[in-house]
């Protein structure tokens, strides 16, 4: 039985404010139900340019919405389910889609979070969903990627890999690439789920791959951060995290950031394959799970020292820091002047971006890793008790 729930709103300020594994090749099986018909270039033609449609928002992960949210957000609704929600939202053409820990991908409609339909995968689903054109793509701890139809929930087509998927999908140019438990990422044909190619590491790939001028960037369980390209899966350079990471490489030209379980957050330029700089607090050795979220010259990135900080992009120097009650796995969005991220708290902050000051915060009584989803003016989020939360003006 789940704990009761005590939720409320807070306002302040002056606004709302790893070991190895063996190479193992995959099985597809097709179904024939009806057959998408990928973008050939971004995330898809018919989406909106305030959706929301893949983890972080973008191919670049940065974690920027191009939807703005009013000033004063309340809850437009919850959804609720028996087990907890781990995996981000995607928002497409009025629709939420979200994966949960009872084995359930929930497609939802944004406007009052009622079910449209539901599917059953084989195991809890931690990866965030993927929405191109006409489907929804995601993993689940069994291993195997799914595609469904966006309107009614059918499978299109699935493959399997030897290990657990947390990582989410990335798409250009009617491909998708993802990483597996298995030590391996996929690049995959979105059409049809047939495999284009397979790159070998030497440790599970949790964090999702992001796509930048012809190349794949994933941080990985070796310790090395990935360049692959991305038209035939040839590994172009390596660079040193020092250790294991399980966080997305959010990218801005040459620049890329990335978390790691070495407690540092590291400013790499992909392209010399050279780390520019590395942050470590020597007071507090944590671990930085959570995914950068990446605007201009400005890096926000929460860590399991239950601070959220902010760093120059270009040195590394420390902006701003923000104190959280728990450890802070959930990523940051940043929606114009301010900064939304959850924490294991059970609070879900909004800070102003250039000077890290809290200036909206709402209590949901339960831990959130989860991160948000944010399009047309709308927040939504999901909580380890099982509560999925949209936001909105009144």
């Amino acid at each position: 039985m789940k704990k009761p729930r005590s939720h409320g709103a807070t306002r302040r300020g002056v606004g709302w404010a790893l070991p190895a594994f063996m190479a193992v090749w995959p099985t597809v099986s097709l179904h024939a139900q009806e057959s998408p018909k990928p973008s050939q270039s971004g995330i898809g033609n018919r989406q909106s340019a305030i959706a929301w449609p893949t983890f972080r928002g973008n191919a670049h992960l940065t974690g920027v919405a191009e939807s703005d949210l009013p000033a004063e957000l309340h809850v437009r609704w919850k959804f609720e389910t028996e087990e907890a929600f781990v995996s981000t939202a995607a928002i497409v053409d009025g629709a939420v889609f979200v994966g949960c820990d009872d084995e359930s991908l929930y497609a939802l409609n944004l406007s009052d979070g009622k079910k449209k339909w539901s599917f059953k995968a084989q195991g809890p689903i931690q990866s965030s969903p993927l929405v191109l054109d006409e489907l929804v793509i995601f993993g689940d701890d069994k291993g195997d990627l799914y595609a469904l139809n966006q309107s009614k929930g059918v499978k299109v087509w699935d493959f399997h890999t030897e290990g657990q998927i947390v990582s989410s999908a990335t798409a250009q140019g009617g491909r998708i690439v993802f990483g597996s438990y298995d030590g391996s990422v996929y690049c995959l044909a979105a059409q049809d789920g047939k495999l284009v190619w397979k790159f070998a590491t030497e440790g599970r790939v949790h964090g999702t791959p992001s796509i930048v001028e012809g190349h794949v960037l994933v941080a990985g369980c070796d310790e090395r951060l990935h360049v692959i390209e991305f038209e035939t899966g040839r590994s172009v350079r390596q660079v040193s995290l020092g250790s294991v990471s399980g966080s997305s490489a959010a990218v801005s030209g040459s620049r890329v950031i990335v978390g790691t379980y070495g407690n540092q957050v590291r400013g790499i330029d992909w392209v010399k394959g050279e780390t520019l700089w590395t942050f470590q607090d020597t007071e507090r050795e944590f671990p930085f799970v959570s995914s950068a979220a990446l605007i201009g010259e400005s890096v926000i990135i929460g860590g399991r020292d239950r601070r959220i900080r902010s760093f120059e992009a270009g040195t590394g120097n420390v902006r701003w820091t923000f104190n959280a009650k728990s450890r802070v796995d959930s990523s940051a969005v940043i929606v114009g002047q301010r900064a939304f991220i959850g924490s294991s708290d059970g609070n879900l902050y909004a800070l102003d971006v250039e000077s890290g000051k809290e200036v909206w915060r709402f209590e949901t009584g339960s831990p959130i890793t989860a991160s948000p989803a944010v399009a047309d003016g709308r927040l939504v989020i999901g909580t380890q008790d099982g509560v999925l939360y949209c936001f909105a003006g009144k």
